[in-house]
């Protein structure tokens, strides 16, 4: 299975592509760029170099959130219309979990941490069990003392991500024991891992309504939500 697989969630820009486990090309940059200008160019290159043509293509995996609400519409922007152009598989992955699958090694519970401003964060709890990344506490919004409270009931926690060093003090003061990730390859997203995460999950069944997983209204959303009655309609597809 020949896999495309996009990350545009945060900062960092990484696609790559895969054929089953070996990697047949892959781009990664990490400095602030404009995603929306730099992210076809990207895949139109990768494919290039690599001499492979987008039909031949088999699955498009995108980093689904959470995560920066610009970076998110752009990226699954992008792998909707790749995978309804090119009537290929369209898989989601949460943005968090990409994260964590980085720490392979990592024996505990594995928590990755996005900013999301105001002392709160986008985080959930992981760990790997006989080989296989699973899911200890879903994805959330939630202030990060809360968080910290919740995670004492665990033994040995380990966090993952550029945003984890900038709440070391805060982690350190309430979890004393943990683990705060220094390798610097894990801390950011890692298309080659999201496009093995992306491997063996299943495709979504409609495209069409296929939609980030924000986990939290921004905004704009909760403004327009006062003047509107959606009526099943969101506002993520009004726009």
């Amino acid at each position: 299975m020949r896999i495309l697989a996009i990350d545009t969630s945060n900062q960092t820009l990484s696609i790559a592509v895969c054929d089953e486990e070996k990697i047949l090309g892959q781009y990664t940059i990490t400095v602030k760029r404009n995603h929306s200008l730099t992210l076809m160019p990207a895949i139109t290159q990768l494919m290039k170099d690599i001499g492979l043509k987008p039909k031949e293509l088999d699955r498009i995996v995108v980093a689904q959130g959470p995560g920066s609400y610009t970076g998110l519409r752009i990226g699954v922007t992008t792998a909707k219309t790749l995978a309804y152009t090119l009537n290929k598989e369209l898989v989601g992955i949460s943005s968090l979990k990409t994260v964590a699958a980085n720490c392979i090694s990592v024996k505990g519970v594995i928590v990755p941490l996005f900013d999301a401003r105001r002392n709160n964060v986008y985080t959930g709890a992981y760990e790997y069990i006989n080989g296989e990344l699973q899911t200890i506490i879903a994805d959330q919004h939630i202030s990060l003392e809360e968080w910290l409270k919740q995670l004492k009931e665990f033994e040995h926690i380990y966090f993952v991500g550029e945003d984890a060093v900038k709440f070391q003090e805060q982690i350190k003061e309430i979890l004393p024991d943990a683990v705060i990730n220094t390798i610097p390859q894990w801390q950011t997203p890692n298309a080659s891992v999201l496009a093995g995460l992306g491997r063996t999950a299943e495709p979504s069944m409609d495209i069409h309504h296929f939609l980030p997983d924000y986990l939290k209204r921004v905004e704009a959303e909760e403004n327009w939500l006062k003047e509107h009655k959606p009526e099943g309609e969101t506002y993520v597809e009004k726009i």
